[in-house]
């Protein structure tokens, strides 16, 4: 890459780190498809990976005193054996079939959220988590399942965000392992993954003030905005 694309892939990291640190995800909406473009599918997948694992612990510490540990780790748990059990499995579905079930997952979790049908919540946690993490491998799926999933959970926004960077922080580390033993990534990619620490923590700090300002109304718009993201963006693949 030149020096002006390089610039504006540095430019959409540190968006990226902004969105996660502020809605708890949503980082993976815009990080995987530009690495993937500049890159090439396979190391820029590799990269965000790495990326965002990073980022994570960046997150962890910023939102240490908020992090539901408890609350999170059925969640986390959930999403590691169904990487581990079911990935395969999901990768090779029909991306229609996919799709479709990820949408009406959404849909589902709206209508329970908007007339606070506490059982139906509660049931569709484990479910989503676990999903969740059996979709990883397939692209853009696993971000909105896992959001939908701890939404669920019915945290407050810091919570919420805390929540988010421990379970991601599992999945991504994870693959981030996987993904360097298969020698994914080169030299290129690490100096980008160099460059992007610095932003890390300036898209943590930034993205952790918004969300301290924001009202939980104002969150809750946020956060169903980065899923519409995701839920176009699945859209988008299907053609």
């Amino acid at each position: 890459m030149d020096l002006v694309t390089t610039f504006g892939v540095l430019v959409i990291i540190y968006v990226s780190f902004t969105i996660s640190a502020s809605a708890g995800l949503g980082g993976s909406l815009l990080l995987v498809p530009t690495l993937a473009l500049f890159l090439g599918t396979k190391e820029g997948v590799a990269l965000a990976a790495l990326l965002l694992a990073s980022n994570n612990v960046m997150k962890i510490i910023a939102y240490r005193k908020t992090l539901p540990f408890r609350a999170a780790l059925g969640i986390t748990v959930l999403i590691v054996i169904g990487a581990a059990l079911g990935s395969t499995l999901l990768v090779n579905a029909p991306t229609l079939a996919v799709t479709i079930g990820v949408i009406a997952m959404f849909c589902g979790t709206i209508i329970a959220e908007r007339y606070q049908i506490t059982k139906v919540r509660a049931s569709f946690a484990p479910l989503l988590a676990f999903v969740s993490g059996a979709s990883s491998g397939f692209s853009g799926t696993s971000g909105p399942l896992k959001g939908v999933a701890i939404r669920n959970l019915d945290l407050d926004r810091r919570h919420f965000v805390g929540a988010a960077s421990l379970a991601s922080f599992a999945g991504d580390a994870t693959k981030a392992v996987v993904f360097t033993e298969a020698e994914l990534l080169t030299g290129s990619s690490f100096g980008i993954a160099a460059a992007s620490v610095p932003l890390m923590l300036l898209g943590t700090w930034t993205g952790s003030t918004l969300n301290d300002r924001l009202g939980e109304t104002t969150f809750a718009v946020l956060f169903w905005t980065v899923m519409s993201g995701y839920t176009i963006r699945l859209g988008v693949l299907l053609f």
